[in-house]
């Protein structure tokens, strides 16, 4: 080459690349940076790495209207239908008209008991209800929009029933409604927060302090946003007793045992906000 400034730059330039492609490989590309890390420790800097969108994705699809046994006998259980599963489809209707959309999928808890009842009377309330006053607007200036979902899964003895719905009616924004029931089918009773950490075998203290880093930076986000100018943002009270495991109102197991904590603002607003802490 005749021009050796041109090759002394050809060569700072290789050196730069080589460098960059050493650090690359031993802190992006699964080494941790040279340290002996077991598979345990990989598996919890993967999750904490793990973003809300990415999380929120997985939810989104885990409610393919179905119960999940997994290997769960369900023989010794008295059903109010002995045709079906212990949770299953009761009701399901698709139809588009000029003044509503519905495409909605309502489960029922199929066991006999009183806590079960109790459940089923919630589902009524919440989303039933709301359905057959969609079905009679007979308004199409004041059009909605209203899909119910679920998903089911049993986990050790603990089953999990989780049902969503999104809203939109007229010109009011989108709502996002989460409700979950958790069921001990050994003791028949309903199963807290509490008793899905023990079963997790978490530490209370580990899980309070998570759902705050959650929120917080959740919050801290969206306060951004609303300093750029946005208005569709949803400010938390950072102060609230909610953010703890006492006072915890949505949780349960679901694929492959992993316990989601679900803040769904919407179930008392009009957004479709939410934060869901995830331990897997």
């Amino acid at each position: 080459m005749k021009n050796p400034k041109i090759l002394y730059i050809l060569i700072s330039v290789f050196c730069i690349l080589a460098i960059l492609a050493g650090i690359y490989a031993q802190f992006i590309d699964g080494d941790y940076g040279g340290l002996d890390l077991s598979e345990e420790d990989q598996n919890t800097i993967a999750e904490q790495d793990r973003s809300q969108v990415e999380i929120k994705d997985e939810f989104d699809k885990i409610f393919t209207n179905t119960l999940n046994l997994e290997n769960f006998d369900t023989t010794g259980i008295s059903k109010i239908n002995g045709d079906n599963d212990i949770v299953y489809t009761i009701y399901e209707r698709l139809e588009m008209t000029d003044n509503y959309e519905v495409n909605i999928h309502i489960p029922i808890i199929n066991i006999r008991s009183d806590v079960a009842t109790k459940l089923n009377n919630t589902t009524q309330t919440i989303f039933v209800d709301k359905a057959n006053s969609i079905l009679q607007n007979t308004d199409p200036d004041n059009k909605s929009i209203y899909s119910i979902d679920y998903t089911a899964y049993v986990n050790g003895n603990i089953l999990s029933v989780v049902i969503r719905s999104t809203l939109k009616e007229s010109t009011s924004a989108q709502r996002i409604i989460i409700q979950t029931y958790n069921y001990n089918l050994s003791t028949n009773t309903e199963a807290s927060l509490i008793d899905l950490i023990t079963q997790k075998q978490l530490n209370r203290d580990e899980v309070n302090n998570k759902i705050k880093e959650v929120v917080t930076e959740a919050d801290a986000e969206d306060q951004a946003l609303q300093n750029m100018g946005y208005n569709q943002v949803y400010i938390r009270d950072l102060t609230s007793d909610i953010y703890t495991v006492d006072n915890a109102n949505g949780y349960f197991l679901g694929p492959e045992g992993r316990l989601y904590i679900v803040y769904a603002y919407g179930n008392g607003e009009y957004t479709s906000k939410m934060d869901i802490i995830l331990f897997e």
